[in-house]
């Protein structure tokens, strides 16, 4: 009997080992974990519980058959967040380059399946050169299976996707069609076809960081969330990510104890907006000051930052935040930022997340440029997920609301809840010189200096809006913490349907 348990112990540090130490000083030496590292980090101590630690592949051609290492390449299991349950895979970059064959495409299938039986989130640790081209098509059967299991898993429960070093080919669409997608900087690049296939197909002469590096994901392509500077940066972000999100689309979110009055009154709120209603000012720190403890979790920070998004908890529960941004454009919604937002008010929908909205917004961004890239269709993008999302919707305005970006940004008309607006609010279907010059066209500089002032009079307030009931309150905005929350706490009953369809249609 000793034997046989000595033989086990034997085994499990052989596949422990994954490509051999020399394989695993070669990883540390590029600032890499290993993929047992990465798990240990990731869950808490000691809830790992491995599948598949013997698996082998089956691949006989090339003497692949002289060299079968146990686990194939990923390390697959459950563990737990905080104690909530997580499904994970480990891509190990030791064993032939953490390439995908059709065992290890097996092995992620197998904890997706369970994930989704078991209404658990998924997380995947991606760090693999592609597909092993030494199976060829079984290989590419492989990545197709995990893709449908993405799909299938897609709204029903959280996946959260890590880029962890090299990901080409195939092994970048499955972690596209994932929730949330995050890089590590340097040592993590995305990309379709590598820099080498780049330069013989299209002679152009670019680096794998150029190509598809963190920094190109993160600010130019809007594919990436966000980046780390490390691995270790990297995972106990995704924690703390992980605990604002439900296990699945039939539970809510986590609770989590809170040390935050609820109507804590914010005076500095009152001098947030400036006289100059052209002068910008900073919406995240409003968004600061109604969280509690000021905790905010950004996402897309570095793309389109125009338009905010994450998530705060407002007395302990999570609520998904979108608010323009006055510093950059003045807040004009735009094709990328209409993208950013409407997909991450989806994955709120999707997963019973409150949506409180921060509207500052002169409009659309006009030109030819937008035009022709069809900030048409995709602003209508952020319009359609708006006016479909039956969770709880809390709209708080606090300058401009103009033309059709204030029926786009939560409006009544969409559906919202409660829609607040601060004094400091201009609700009109556009600026009052611009309009004043349209209603008195002709008319001498004098005449529409003086007519623009009675507009911003008559107009320039949310006054108008809430005479037609279209705004609930005018608030005051030291106390807009308090409305939230109350708003939100008397909206956790709520209950909504759409029509019954298979799928709608969004403008893609």
């Amino acid at each position: 009997m000793k034997d046989i348990l000595q033989q086990l112990e034997d085994r499990r540090n052989t596949a422990r080992a994954g490509g051999g130490q020399r394989r695993i000083d070669a990883q540390h030496s590029k600032g890499k974990l290993t993929a047992r590292e990465r798990i240990d980090l990731l869950l808490d101590e000691g809830s790992f519980e491995e599948f598949d630690m013997f698996v082998a592949h089956r691949c006989t051609d090339f003497g692949m058959e002289a060299d079968r290492p146990a686990g194939d390449g990923v390390v697959t299991g459950w563990g737990t967040i905080n104690g909530r349950m997580v499904y994970v895979f480990s891509q190990d970059f030791t064993v032939f380059g953490g390439s995908l064959s059709e065992t290890h495409a097996q092995k992620i299938c197998k904890i997706m399946d369970m994930a989704m039986q078991n209404g658990a989130p998924v997380i995947g640790l991606n760090d693999s050169g592609g597909a092993r081209i030494q199976e060829g098509v079984a290989s590419l059967a492989g990545y197709a299976e995990v893709f449908q299991r993405n799909i299938m898993a897609s709204g029903v429960v959280p996946q959260i996707s890590v880029i962890m070093g090299p990901c080409a080919g195939g092994a970048v669409y499955s972690p596209a069609m994932t929730d949330f997608i995050y890089m590590v900087k340097d040592s993590s690049y995305m990309f379709v076809t590598g820099p080498d296939v780049v330069k013989t197909v299209t002679n152009e002469v670019v680096t794998a960081e150029e190509l598809g590096g963190a920094s190109t994901h993160t600010k130019k392509s809007s594919v990436a969330d966000g980046a780390f500077e490390n691995d270790v940066e990297a995972l106990a972000e995704i924690r703390r990510l992980f605990d604002f999100l439900p296990l699945n689309n039939r539970e809510k979110a986590p609770v989590r104890p809170f040390f935050d009055d609820p109507a804590r009154v914010e005076s500095s709120l009152d001098t947030l907006i400036p006289d100059n209603p052209n002068q910008p000012y900073d919406m995240k720190e409003l968004i600061l000051k109604i969280a509690d403890e000021g905790d905010f979790f950004e996402v897309q920070k570095d793309y389109a930052g125009n338009i905010i998004i994450g998530f705060v908890r407002v007395e302990g529960q999570t609520v998904g935040v979108v608010a323009n941004q006055p510093m950059v454009l003045a807040g004009c919604l735009d094709i990328d930022s209409s993208r950013k937002a409407a997909r991450f008010v989806r994955f709120c929908d999707a997963f019973e997340i409150p949506i409180l909205t921060f509207v500052d917004v002169p409009g659309f961004l006009p030109g030819t440029g937008q035009e022709y890239g069809g900030v048409i269709k995709h602003g209508a993008k952020l319009l359609f997920a708006y006016g479909e999302a039956t969770v709880p919707k809390v709209t708080v305005i606090t300058r401009k609301a103009y033309g059709g970006a204030y029926d786009v940004m939560a409006s009544k008309h969409l559906r919202g809840d409660f829609n607040y607006a601060w004094p400091t609010a201009e609700i009109a279907v556009m600026g009052a010189k611009g309009a004043t010059e349209i209603i008195h066209r002709g008319k001498s500089p004098e005449e529409i200096a003086r007519l623009t002032k009675e507009y911003e009079d008559r107009f320039a307030n949310p006054f108008v809006a809430a005479e037609k009931g279209f705004i609930d309150e005018v608030i005051q905005p030291r106390s807009t913490r308090r409305r939230v929350a109350r708003a939100f706490a008397s909206l956790r009953g709520k209950k909504l349907s759409n029509p019954w369809k298979k799928h709608d249609n969004i403008p893609l």
